[in-house]
């Protein structure tokens, strides 16, 4: 069933996802309307998101063209999608306490993009900043209404979802834990009993608004942290913060405030480039495989096998977007940036865009992530498996160790369905001439492999592994590829007898 799920996750972008989970959930309340499990009626629900839809939508515009940006239609859409769920519906066709508040957060929510902006990249979260603009100068505030034992099944389906798309568990359960612990230090100085302290956690839990919020709000990518240690230290912040009854000084903190205030530890701990890279060439590496080659508009420091997101404009996006996660296979050392893309058949808008992008065309790139990176000591072995495109990461990290004439002890597993699918394969094979960097590929396709070559036919198993590592057990693991084949690596090495510590996956959110 995992299997299953993962395989639909990796065909959708991120944003996608997080814009149908929020529209499941507006269905899920609708039909709970219809049955009386929400105080509110269906019309009263439609009306209200429309209205807030309505105004972000105009106003999101409008602050586009002044600031000549790009629209971003899923944005908006998810982000009035928050806001519904958080502003008290109008109800009754009253709309006279409704409105004020709905008409300003919406209007800050979008504004806040292209103000709070530094280097054109938005600081805080669009509705958590919206809701504390309001609340200081309207002095109204949200009702997170979501928060109802009927909404609960619907929140925890579709926020698994989401976590599982991110993988961002780390950033949840350390913002949940943050939250349970400092409710119970609160109220142990407060002098509750032990049943009364149970009981407020179970509330808390029970509460589908905190997990609305850890789920959708909190793990916005572009307003977290982008590595593992600074997320958890992120989601420990916010848990602090957004704990019930916290007090601070006057003010009592709220979920949105504590986010605003976590989104600008975030901002001071995060990389903060944001590139518009210009298209020098585009080379054929493989089979429908392209190294796409741009120009740096300025310096631009990252660690081996980081990754970021690349935003291409283009008309109409289909349903995947104009924004992906790609990893640089490019070395920190190199004077351009390197892009490694595998087209498939019937690609998306995306992708058609990039290969149809002409010499000097732009793309914009941000949000430098990821802990997928070539260790910077050498304690111990390493052994780097990779399927596909997936290869990118290794290129990067092997290219590094060529620039600057570093031997490393690396054995490098690479497959592919045939030979001319293999990718920068004059990369490896000179690292393994000038730096002893062991290379094995390994093809699928029977009848691939050339008469005399030393290449496997069939697989990368536990049997070749052993074979090509004999002191596997000693070495730390990268996997690199599609999710099912960096899964079914995992599986393999442990059965293997490898820890788990010693195993590294590349992850980010989307490799559709």
């Amino acid at each position: 069933m995992l299997n299953f799920i993962d395989n639909f996750l990796n065909r959708i972008t991120m944003y996608r996802i997080v814009l149908y989970v929020l529209c499941f959930f507006l269905g899920s309340a609708v039909v709970l309307s219809i049955f009386k499990f929400l105080p509110y009626t269906p019309i009263d629900l439609m009306a209200s998101f429309l209205i807030i839809l309505l105004v972000s939508y105009i106003t999101n515009i409008i602050f586009a063209y002044v600031y000549e940006a790009p629209t971003n239609v899923e944005s908006i859409y998810i982000t009035a999608l928050i806001l519904f769920f958080i502003i008290t519906p109008a109800q009754g066709g009253v709309y006279s306490q409704f409105l004020p508040l709905a008409f300003w957060a919406s209007v800050w929510a979008m504004a806040s993009k292209y103000i709070f902006a530094i280097g054109r990249k938005h600081i805080f979260n669009p509705a958590a900043i919206a809701l504390v603009l309001v609340a200081f100068t309207i002095n109204q505030s949200a009702s997170w209404w979501i928060g109802t034992p009927a909404m609960l099944p619907v929140v925890i389906i579709g926020g698994f979802l989401i976590i599982r798309k991110l993988r961002h568990w780390d950033l949840f359960f350390s913002f949940l834990i943050s939250v349970i612990t400092t409710i119970i230090i609160l109220s142990a100085q407060k002098g509750a009993s032990a049943q009364n302290i149970v009981h407020t956690l179970i509330s808390t839990l029970d509460n589908t608004a905190i997990l609305f919020f850890a789920f959708v709000m909190l793990t916005e990518p572009l307003t977290s942290p982008t590595t593992r240690w600074w997320r958890m230290a992120f989601g420990v912040l916010v848990g602090i913060l957004s704990a019930p009854a916290l007090q601070i000084g006057p003010f009592y903190s709220t979920p949105e405030l504590a986010l605003v205030v976590g989104n600008i530890f975030a901002y001071i701990v995060s990389p903060k480039e944001k590139l518009f890279l210009k298209l020098k060439e585009r080379v054929k590496v493989g089979t429908d495989t392209f190294d796409f080659i741009f120009y740096k508009d300025k310096k631009f420091n990252f660690r081996p096998g980081q990754y970021m997101e690349w935003t291409l404009k283009h008309r109409s996006p289909d349903t995947r977007g104009n924004r992906r996660y790609f990893t640089l296979a490019s070395s920190p050392t190199e004077p351009e940036i390197h892009l490694g893309v595998k087209f498939y058949p019937e690609p998306s808008s995306f992708k058609n865009r990039l290969l149809a992008l002409p010499k000097l065309g732009e793309i914009v790139v941000a949000q430098k992530s990821g802990d997928f990176v070539l260790p910077t000591t050498e304690k111990r072995g390493l052994v780097f498996i990779a399927g596909g495109i997936g290869i990118t990461p290794f290129r990067s990290m092997i290219q590094y160790l060529l620039d600057n004439n570093e031997k490393r002890d690396i054995t490098l597993l690479y497959s592919n369905k045939k030979v001319s699918d293999i990718a920068y394969k004059e990369v490896f094979d000179k690292a393994q001439k000038e730096l002893g960097i062991k290379t094995i590929y390994a093809v699928t396709d029977k009848g691939e492999v050339p008469v005399g070559s030393f290449m496997y036919n069939g697989f990368v198993d536990a049997r070749i592994i052993q074979r090509e590592v004999s002191d596997y057990l000693n070495k730390t693991f990268y996997i690199s590829g599609p999710r099912g084949m960096v899964t079914a690596f995992e599986d393999t090495l442990r059965s293997m007898g490898v820890k788990r510590k010693n195993i590294k996956i590349d992850f980010f959110p989307g490799f559709a």
